[in-house]
Order: C-alpha cells, then sequence, then structure tokens
C-alpha cells in the first residue's frame, strides 16, 4: 500500500525548550505519543511516525511475542532504527500478577524503566480494573518503575493513582478503538481543573479536531494509535494530528475569549452616525 500522501516540510513546532512536557523530570519533544500497532505496513508506521515526531512509541511485549521469533525481531529492528524513544506497555493483562510480569520482562527487553500501566477489567468495553489500579501502580513503583496509568475518567481514581506515586494520568476520552472523541467533556475539563499533574488523554479519539479540543481544555498531551493505523492514509492523519496538538496547546497557551450571551460589536463605534450608537 502506497500513501496517499505527500508529506510537506514538518511543522515549525513550538521549541521543546519554551514549552516542555515534562514526565518523571524528562523534558519531552513533543506532545503526542504514537501507538505501533495496526498500521497496514510497517513501512507506514515508519513514514506515519517521521509525520507525527512523537516523543514515545508505545509497543506491546505481549505483541512482539505473538508475531513470531523473525517477525519480532524485524519490528523491534525498526523501532530502534527510528529513534523514538520507547514506553513499553502492558496490554491484554487481566491481573496483577499479569501486570508485574509483563513489566520485568519490557523492562529487560526494551531497557527502560518507564511502563504504560494497562490493568482491564472488562473485556467488552476495554475499560481498566478501576478496582486494583492503583495497587498495581503502587507495586510497580515500589519496583523502580515510572508508571504511566492508563484509566477511566474519574476524578477519584485519578488523585488515588497520583497518591501512590504516579506522576502522571492517562484518562481515557472514550473506550479504545472507539474514535469517538471525548464523551463526557464536563468529567474532563473537571478533571483538568482539580488535577495540576500532567494529563495525558489515552483512547477515544478518531479526528485531529478532538485532539485539538482536548488540548484546547489543557491535557499536556495525547496519546493515539487507531486513529491513525486505521485511516485511509496513516501517514496524512498523522501530520493532521500533529498539527492539530499543536494549535490546541497554542490556543491553550493564547488563552481563549470569554464566551458572550449577546452579540458584541467587533468593529467601533467611532466615527459612526450617533443614531447609530445603542
Amino acid at each position: 500500500m502506497s500513501t496517499l500522501f505527500n508529506p510537506p516540510n514538518p511543522l515549525p513546532l513550538t521549541p521543546v525548550d519554551e514549552d516542555p512536557l515534562i514526565l518523571y523530570d524528562r523534558p519531552l519533544k513533543s506532545r503526542l505519543m504514537l501507538g505501533t500497532a495496526r498500521y497496514p505496513s510497517p513501512a507506514l508506521l515508519e513514514q506515519a511516525v517521521a509525520q507525527a515526531r512523537p516523543c514515545l512509541l508505545t509497543a506491546s511485549l505481549r505483541r512482539q511475542g505473538a508475531l513470531g521469533l523473525d517477525t519480532s525481531q524485524g519490528f523491534w529492528a525498526l523501532l530502534q532504527k527510528m529513534g523514538v524513544p520507547i514506553l513499553p506497555n502492558t496490554a491484554g493483562c487481566h491481573s496483577l500478577q499479569e501486570v508485574i510480569t509483563t513489566a520485568e520482562m519490557a523492562r529487560e527487553v526494551f531497557a527502560t524503566d518507564w511502563i504504560k500501566l494497562e490493568l482491564i477489567g472488562d473485556d467488552y468495553t476495554l475499560q481498566p480494573d478501576t478496582v486494583q489500579l492503583p495497587a498495581a501502580a503502587a507495586e510497580l513503583i515500589r519496583r523502580g518503575f515510572k508508571v504511566l496509568p492508563y484509566s477511566t475518567d474519574d476524578l477519584v481514581l485519578c488523585q488515588r493513582l497520583l497518591d501512590v506515586g504516579c506522576q502522571v494520568v492517562m484518562p481515557w476520552a472514550a473506550p479504545i478503538g472507539t474514535g469517538k472523541g471525548p464523551l463526557n467533556p464536563y468529567t474532563l475539563r473537571t478533571l483538568r481543573e482539580r488535577i495540576t499533574a500532567p494529563l495525558i488523554i489515552d483512547a477515544g479519539l478518531g479526528l485531529p479536531s478532538h485532539a485539538c479540543q482536548v488540548m484546547e481544555w489543557g491535557f499536556d498531551g495525547v496519546l493515539l494509535n487507531t486513529a491513525v493505523a486505521l485511516a485511509r492514509d496513516p501517514v496524512a492523519m498523522a501530520a493532521a494530528f500533529a498539527q492539530a496538538v499543536h494549535a490546541g496547546r497554542q490556543a491553550y497557551l493564547a488563552g481563549a475569549m470569554q464566551p458572550q450571551d449577546t452579540a458584541q460589536p467587533s468593529t467601533p463605534v467611532l466615527g459612526t452616525p450617533f443614531w447609530h450608537h445603542g
């Protein structure tokens, strides 16, 4: 499959030194993280990454193991070639012990103590196990991991994850892979207002406008996979999301006007006939 997209020069994004995303005391090069699954081909994944310029690439140890030895080694070589830091995840884990085992193996394979914690509590919705998640995060932190937990948008759960030592939380906008965009704007905006720690939207975004929206609300970044990988042209979509994340962040920093209940003239009345003045 060849891309339909003629890649432009990448956006002149804001220099990282001027607006860094800092997680676990580490400044990151952008506010976009990208998954590596479900792309039509490794070549399109590589092109999409070149356009998106993500700060991290997520990879599943379980998925690599399921590909077979040769394919797994080829995929690992591709990830290394792209030169983007890897964020292993515990996708597919349903118990605390599975999480710990997968995380320890990922630390050895990917040579990093960063881990995206996924602990699934329901196979139909792929909703995280909100009861066990804080305990799983606490145990991983005790073992020396820097944990990025995938959670729902529940305020109390996110606070508990911070209480046990997480320095970032990754609430969903909608269930994984649905592409529905933010289903509960009130809850997400409340999260942003109540929590000062970094919040990365993970899961449920389908359009660049979704990413721009949550960035305008003040979220610190987004993690994408399906919305890019299953696009008709993943490379073009990767570029569109990169621009949307950048635009949303810039709008947040710029400070939006307050909505008004009545029309407000955008043209000064100076110089207009006095009978036109209200």
